[in-house]
């Protein structure tokens, strides 16, 4: 409980910032295809909401596949996180060469009371998950050495490469760092 409280602090504190490191996440191995292993399952009004911790959300930083793969960390609490998610939603929908996944660090005990109606109410079409994992101290540097914890933070990869940008995105600042992955 105290490593969370310290990590949604940190979050709080250190607010959006303002950094890209390339060749990044640490990525130990490249996973062919998911094998989805959460810890908790929520649901509420039709909407199902996978809780992984962070051995168990391996697989979704470490896709293999044909696609451009966007990993977005936000939360519902975080104003330029959720300024940033129609973008997200928008190239999503637009490019069928780019999978989306949406990894909220929203606590878990608020998954039924602001998680679900916030995917619900802005229709998210993107893959949401939880990831519920305390010890922040671990695994944040794991994402990238460099990473404060501050978010909205984003993972773009492929299969030859991965770069960790620690921001908030325009659309159009997005799109342009999705499409460097294109052509590669």
């Amino acid at each position: 409980m105290r490593n969370s409280i310290v990590v949604l602090i940190s979050l709080f504190i250190v607010g959006c910032g303002e950094s890209t490191k390339e060749n990044n996440p640490v990525i130990e191995e490249e996973i062919e295809e998911i094998v989805r292993n959460p810890i908790n399952v929520v649901e509420g009004d039709d909407i199902s909401v996978e809780v992984y911790d962070f051995e168990t959300i391996q697989p979704f930083l470490n896709k293999k596949n044909d696609k451009v793969n966007v990993i977005n960390f936000w939360a519902t609490w975080c104003k330029p996180c959720v300024a940033e998610l129609p973008y997200f939603e928008d190239l999503g929908e637009k490019d069928p060469d780019v999978e989306i996944t949406l990894i909220s660090l929203d606590f878990p005990k608020m998954i039924d009371e602001q998680v679900i109606p916030f995917i619900k109410e802005n229709e998210l079409k993107s893959e949401v998950i939880v990831l519920d994992d305390p010890n922040g101290n671990e695994w944040i540097p794991k994402i990238d050495p460099d990473w404060s914890g501050a978010i909205p933070a984003t993972i773009i990869y492929n299969q030859e490469e991965s770069t960790f940008y620690e921001q908030s995105f325009t659309f159009e600042e997005l799109e342009k760092e999705v499409n460097k992955f294109k052509t590669k």
